[in-house]
């Protein structure tokens, strides 16, 4: 069995993975300075703010 790793900085997860939902898909980062890291990304490439 493959480990999950941060969809943002390669972690490895533990039990307190985030989940966050980007683009429409929902993705599990290790913190929620990860999670924020990839809002801010998605919301730079899609025009969004928010």
């Amino acid at each position: 069995m493959a480990e999950k790793t941060c969809a943002a900085c390669d972690c490895k997860l533990d039990a307190g993975a985030v989940q966050v939902n980007i683009g429409g898909r929902t993705v599990e980062v290790c913190c929620e300075d990860c999670a924020q890291k990839l809002k801010e990304a998605n919301a730079s490439t899609t025009g969004k703010r928010g």
